[in-house]
């Protein structure tokens, strides 16, 4: 196993609702991921499965769940007052028929290493958090260049939201959560 990176990517974490505009902490994929596979979430993603309708569950997300800003820090969650870029791309997919399948495929990739992969809080996405190099290309560049890459190998479409550095990422229960071991 590789020695962790003495400077691991840093991103904005903001406690729940989603109005909340003002992190509190600084949190590294470790971080992120001991939250995921914690007690944190666990109650309010059992009862976000159980919401009747979507918008039921668009409104209870909103409410109680805790969230991140994988692709940086901000002072406050808005593209003008970012601190700095992680040097992560966090890339959503909704509505999948095979979790199992789609996880199989990002956890194998040849060219992609995943460094964070766990399921969204409704239970039928998958959040999918590799680095990004941008010495190289920009993180729109970056977005575009691996949507299409998903899109032509896998079929999969990855939610256009992840263009934006400050997309909030509701952070959810999933105790099988993946990190990969460098981030530990």
């Amino acid at each position: 196993m590789e020695k962790p990176s003495n400077n691991p990517a840093r991103f904005s974490f903001f406690p729940k609702p989603i109005r909340n505009i003002i992190p509190s902490a600084r949190f590294t994929l470790a971080d992120a991921y001991r939250y995921i596979t914690g007690p944190m979430a666990r109650q309010a993603t059992q009862e976000l499965r159980l919401q009747p309708t979507v918008q039921d569950a668009r409104t209870f997300k909103a409410a109680n769940f805790d969230y991140v800003t994988f692709s940086g820090l901000f002072s406050k969650r808005n593209e003008k007052t970012q601190i700095a870029h992680s040097g992560l791309l966090c890339i959503d997919f909704d509505h999948l028929e095979n979790l199992d399948k789609v996880r199989w495929h990002l956890l194998n990739d040849e060219y992609f290493e995943t460094q964070l992969l766990f399921t969204s809080p409704s239970g039928h996405g998958l959040k999918w958090v590799i680095e990004i190099n941008l010495a190289t290309a920009s993180h729109l560049d970056y977005f575009n260049g691996v949507a299409n890459y998903l899109k032509q190998t896998y079929s999969l479409l990855a939610d256009p939201s992840g263009k934006d550095t400050c997309r909030a990422c509701f952070l959810p229960h999933d105790p099988n959560c993946y990190i990969n071991p460098k981030q530990l």
